[in-house]
């Protein structure tokens, strides 16, 4: 059997990435993310392409969160990057002051105003905007007006109920809006493109395996409900109430485009990404006969975790790893789009680090596990790790999570040991990434119009329990690789040496294959891919993320750089 032949191709970083909208434009970038953020998921092009973003605001007040504000993302967009820029959403209560030297106006009037004069689409990061109603007055309120679970005894627990009064919703979703600093902000930039209203999204809430504990429940259904009934009517509450403070959100607004123009998106508000794992896994699931997940019908949007997070095993060099649980999302993206066409699908992104002293460190921060294993994490490390995710689901922006007071670059102690790493440098592998979608051709096209091809041969490894209507769904892409495990079915801690993938163009004879591959512990050399429905390739495959064009017809691998 022949083997293909590997050509490397450069290709010219471009300056320029699409039409000026106006002859004063001269900013193509800031055109280029206005138009990625705000094109249909069908659009007649193809797939919009990727936006770089962080969970992390900097409005922590100390200097070393400076670089993950506003007005240096502004800068790093001025200097070509392809960010969509993020607020920390802004206090619900009191006066905007007056002085100019207020951390919290210098925080949002200037950023705010240059991405007004690039039209710049805007997001708001919150927290639980429902989490007031646990809150006074709410709390305290008569069963029969209490937003909370009232159980079958009467006792009001601090969580959120599908089955209470919708009208509070209303009324907290308006006061995120309707408050003196939202009213600034709207004056200030009165017609961006697109606001994103992103709540963190885990508020304590009735579960629907706890559906019977609730009085009002009780009162409707009665007990003796199977479990598919459950999740469907705690879901069906969901929705309700989940739009009702949506629509209050709306209506606080003043600005008549920034009603019309604003979104509400929700973290792991997609899912279940875990499904199949293990026997449980329905517990934490909201699906039922008819639908995989109620997000799309909650929400506008929905950001997953691609997470390798400190308190469970998952890692990036394992079979239970981010990449392996995302290829579940495929078809649940399908049915998402389904349900609503316009849903913005975005994933977060986290390495797993954090720097808490080890009294308090409850689990150890994932790059300190595999540094104690002999194997190095560094940035490249991270970005051959986001981009499988990003190739495999082609997200409209890939959202970089930090924790809030995380610094932007290393910081040392009197000794001049690093006590604190920086985030920053993996939060630019990650733009890097982004970047290189919109300024390589061939990455462009095939982020359009690619089809992402299925590995039939191996079923995925997660099989516990998966309902019958979704048993023969497409769920396992990964390339046989000849440097990963040849016997089957891996484990959960099998590891994997190298994460590959492939797209697909055209037909017979004349197909074409954009390979994606990254290896986490290192650079490999003549790793052998197998292609389904193809002949085998031998590539290189580095740590930091390698693309190989291959085509049919002339029989030969094209390294993409």
């Amino acid at each position: 059997m022949r083997q293909l032949v590997i050509v490397p191709v450069f290709i010219a970083w471009t300056a320029m990435l699409g039409p000026k909208t106006s002859a004063d434009d001269d900013a193509p970038v800031a055109e280029a993310i206005r138009v990625e953020a705000t094109r249909s998921n069908f659009d007649r092009e193809g797939r919009p392409l990727p936006l770089a973003c962080s969970w992390h605001c900097g409005i922590f007040r100390s200097p070393v969160c400076a670089g993950w504000r506003p007005a240096h993302q502004l800068t790093l967009i001025e200097e070509g990057h392809h960010l969509l820029p993020w607020f920390a959403h802004p206090p619900r209560a009191g006066h905007v002051p007056e002085d100019p030297e207020n951390f919290l106006i210098k925080y949002y009037r200037e950023p705010i105003q240059r991405a007004r004069r690039l039209r710049l689409p805007i997001t708001f990061v919150g927290s639980q905007w429902e989490s007031g109603l646990s809150d006074e007055p709410y709390l305290s309120r008569p069963a029969a007006e209490n937003p909370n679970v009232v159980t079958a005894d009467g006792r009001i627990l601090k969580k959120v109920s599908p089955f209470g009064p919708v009208q509070p919703w209303r009324e907290i979703g308006e006061a995120q809006t309707d408050n003196p600093w939202m009213k600034k902000l709207q004056q200030w930039y009165p017609n961006p493109p697109l606001v994103i209203f992103l709540s963190n999204n885990e508020h304590a809430k009735l579960a629907w395996h706890e559906a019977e504990a609730s009085q009002r429940y009780l009162q409707k259904y009665g007990k003796g409900r199977d479990d598919d009934f459950k999740r469907r009517v705690v879901a069906d509450g969901w929705i309700k109430r989940y739009r009702a403070l949506q629509e209050g959100m709306r209506a606080g607004l003043q600005n008549s485009t920034w009603r019309k123009n604003a979104i509400f998106v929700g973290y792991s508000a997609f899912g279940p990404e875990f499904i199949g794992r293990w026997g449980g896994w329905s517990r934490y699931s909201l699906h039922s006969a008819e639908r995989i997940d109620p997000s799309p019908l909650m929400w506008d949007g929905g950001s997953p975790s691609y997470y390798t997070h400190d308190w469970n095993p998952s890692r990036d060099d394992t079979v239970w790893s981010p990449q392996v649980e995302f290829m579940n999302l495929v078809f649940m993206k399908r049915d998402a789009l389904r349900l609503n066409p316009r849903f913005w699908f975005e994933f977060s992104v986290w390495d797993g680090y954090h720097a808490r002293p080890p009294s308090e460190r409850k689990w150890p921060a994932k790059r300190a596990v595999y540094r104690k294993e002999g194997h190095e994490y560094v940035p490249e490390r991270y970005a051959g790790f986001v981009q499988f995710g990003m190739w495999l689901l082609r997200p409209r922006a890939v959202r970089d999570f930090r924790g809030w007071t995380e610094p932007w670059e290393d910081v040392v102690d009197e000794n001049g040991k690093v006590v604190h790493e920086g985030g920053g440098p993996y939060f630019l592998a990650l733009v890097e990434a982004v970047d290189r979608v919109h300024a390589n051709p061939v990455l462009r096209h095939w982020w359009r119009k690619g089809r992402l091809v299925p590995n039939r041969a191996h079923k995925h490894p997660y099989q516990a329990a998966i309902p019958k209507q979704w048993q023969d769904e497409d769920r396992w892409f990964l390339l046989d690789a000849d440097v990963n495990p040849q016997v089957y079915p891996w484990k959960l801690d099998s590891q994997v040496n190298v994460f590959a993938l492939a797209l697909v163009q055209g037909e017979r004879p004349d197909r074409q294959w954009l390979i994606y591959a990254h290896s986490p512990h290192g650079d490999r050399r003549s790793v052998k891919l197998r292609v389904p429905h193809y002949r085998p390739i031998t590539v290189s495959v580095s740590r930091a993320g390698s693309f190989y064009l291959v085509d049919e017809r002339t029989g030969r691998a094209t390294l993409v750089e």
